[in-house]
Parts: C-alpha cells; sequence; structure tokens
C-alpha cells in the first residue's frame, strides 16, 4: 500500500473524532516532540523496523527525537522512557516486550499526560492510546492450519515460542495448541519456549530432533531470531531438504523478512505470516502524532484493511498479515520485497 494514498483523506479513519468537543486533547494539544524506544537490534524484523520509522517521521512530519534502544531489558526500556520525557517527549512509542513489567511506567506516563503508542506487543495493565499490532492469535491459527494440512492430520511437530512473559508470545502459542486439539488431534505439538532467543531456539531444536527424529513441522514464533539457527540444525542433520523429499520437514515462520522469502524460493522453509514492519512504523508515529492534536478512535474497521478492537485498557489496530508460500512469495506489495 502507498504510504501517500493511505493518509489522503481528511482523516485516517472513518470512525475518527476529536476528543469531547473537539478541545479536550489526549497530550496537551497541537502538536510536540515524539519520543521512541526501539525494543532490540539483535533481530532482522526489528532491525527493518528501526529503518522505517525515520523515513515515515519524515513523510508525516513528525517531530521524532532521537531513539533509544532498550536492548530487551525491561529496566532500560524504564530509564530510556525517564530520559525521553525529561528531554521534552510529549508522546512516547515503546514496543516492550516483557507486557506485564511496564504498568508502572504507563500509569507514569499517564499521570503526567503523555500519551502511549505501543507497537508489536500489548500491556497486559495501564493506559495506551493506541497498540499498533497484528492479529497474534491469527498467526498461531494460520501457522497451525498450514502444518496441519500438510501433515494430513497425523504426526510431530515443534513450536519454538517466543517468551510467554510477552502478549505475543502467549497468543501465538495458545492459538496453535487450541487450533492443533480442536482440528488436527492426532498431531502431537512439542512447545519450546525460547525467549526470543536464538541460541535457546538452536538447542531446543536440536534436542527435541534427537529424542523424535520423526518430527515433521516446525513453527517458528519469530523467523528473525529463529529462522537462521533453525536452518543451521536441519542442516547439521542432513534434514534441509526440498519439499518433494519425503524426508522434508515442514516449516512455517512468522515475520515476513527477506531472509524468509528467500528460504521459500529456495524450499528451505514453507510459509512465513508478513509482520509488517512498515506499516508498524507507519502508524505508530501517525498515532503519536494524532494523540498530541487530540484526536481519538474508536473501534470499528480502518481504510487501511485493519480493524480497532476495544482493550481494557485502550485501543488495538489490528493491521493485516498475510501468509506467503511460494505462490505469492514474489508480490512486490509485501514489505519483506521491497527492503532494499
Amino acid at each position: 500500500m502507498k504510504f501517500g494514498r493511505v493518509i489522503a483523506g481528511a482523516a485516517l479513519l472513518a470512525v475518527v473524532t476529536a476528543c469531547g468537543s473537539g478541545t479536550t486533547t489526549a497530550g496537551g494539544g497541537g502538536g510536540g516532540k515524539v519520543g521512541i524506544d526501539h525494543p532490540r537490534a539483535d533481530s532482522d524484523f526489528w532491525n527493518s523496523y528501526i529503518k522505517y520509522v525515520p523515513q515515515m517521521a519524515g513523510e508525516l512530519k513528525v517531530d521524532l527525537m532521537p531513539a533509544t534502544n532498550s536492548q530487551n531489558d525491561v529496566s532500560k526500556l524504564v530509564n530510556n522512557v525517564q530520559a525521553l520525557v525529561g528531554q521534552g517527549a510529549k508522546a512516547i512509542v515503546m514496543a516492550p516486550q516483557d507486557t506485564g513489567a511496564v504498568a508502572n511506567t504507563l500509569q507514569q506516563l499517564e499521570n503526567k499526560k503523555i500519551p502511549v503508542v505501543t507497537v508489536d506487543t500489548r500491556p497486559d495493565k495501564g493506559k495506551v492510546y493506541m497498540v499498533v499490532r497484528a492479529d497474534n492469535r491469527a498467526y498461531g491459527t494460520k501457522a497451525c492450519e498450514f502444518l496441519g494440512e500438510k501433515l494430513g492430520g497425523k504426526g510431530k511437530v515443534v513450536q519454538l515460542q517466543g517468551a510467554l512473559s510477552s502478549i505475543n508470545g502467549r497468543d501465538r502459542s495458545e492459538a496453535f495448541l487450541e487450533c492443533m486439539k480442536t482440528k488436527f488431534p492426532g498431531i502431537t505439538v512439542f512447545s519450546e519456549p525460547t525467549e526470543w532467543e536464538g541460541s535457546k531456539a538452536a538447542s531446543m531444536l536440536q534436542t527435541r530432533l534427537e529424542q523424535n527424529p520423526d518430527i515433521k513441522g516446525i513453527y517458528l514464533h519469530a523467523g528473525g531470531v529463529h529462522l537462521a539457527p533453525t536452518l543451521q540444525v536441519l542442516k547439521q542433520k542432513g534434514l534441509l531438504l526440498p519439499p518433494d523429499d519425503p524426508k522434508h520437514i515442514f516449516v512455517i515462520s512468522n515475520d515476513g523478512i527477506p531472509q524468509e522469502y528467500e528460504a521459500i524460493r529456495k524450499g528451505e522453509i514453507d510459509a512465513t505470516v508478513s509482520q509488517p514492519a512498515d506499516l508498524y512504523a507507519k502508524y505508530a508515529l501517525f498515532y503519536a502524532k494524532a494523540a498530541l492534536e487530540g484526536k481519538t478512535f474508536k473501534p470499528g474497521p480502518t481504510d487501511h484493511d485493519s480493524n480497532i478492537i476495544q482493550l481494557p485498557n485502550g485501543l488495538e489496530d489490528q493491521l493485516p498479515a498475510p501468509l506467503v508460500t511460494k505462490d505469492n512469495v514474489d508480490d512486490k506489495n509485501l514489505w519483506g520485497n521491497q527492503v532494499k
């Protein structure tokens, strides 16, 4: 989707309204500096997102402060946010990886009337102006249905989970397991919590394959950290085989990074769910700016093929995340095919 077309209308969403009578605001009104903390720089997905941020800030004319990076450490996130506020941030964009540990920080920001947009993850508690995210339960369901059909409803699969302290890890895992139990009860699932760490993923996958050499499917919660170690383990074990080989292990991932697309083209993996790094950057900054301008939103469909849902602690814009296979891996509209 072209960026200019997305915001060409007078309002981004048909459901956007001014707060109250149009005189109250969510963050002081008018505008101001937007502070942003990136969650990590050891993932191909997040590095892609980080590259999109300044581009989108320029196109949206957001007064973006120099970014901080919390390196997957919630204590660093807290300190970084405090520093950004001390330097004049009037709105904050963050992506907390531990979604249960940021409640106090969110409360402090609410007390200071500083709106918060979270990207990719939804805090368990604490007020947010908007969560910019895809439907992570749909990720798990799509992975389940893909593997279930490929395996004919029988066999063994491994899911390399993210961190279960993260709503993303929980959503993907729970939906995958629920779908398998309901639709493919003949499939045995081994769940391995990797904490989003590639080294743990490699170790756990290697152990599972040694204990269960008849495993026929693998679900990667995050291609950005799980893809390379998975391919390495499969190669070491002589199991990196083309899809038409009887010993081929079917692999589906999440993220939609260029490396996953290349692996699909080579027949090393079979599918991924494209998590929209470009749209995450775009709408995180859009909503931060909207908050400073006093705009508010309501649940319902948007004009950018997403759906806003009501949360106990705010709203969530669930952006589209398509399944990518060999049939559509060369689609130029996929962000992973636009990265230079």
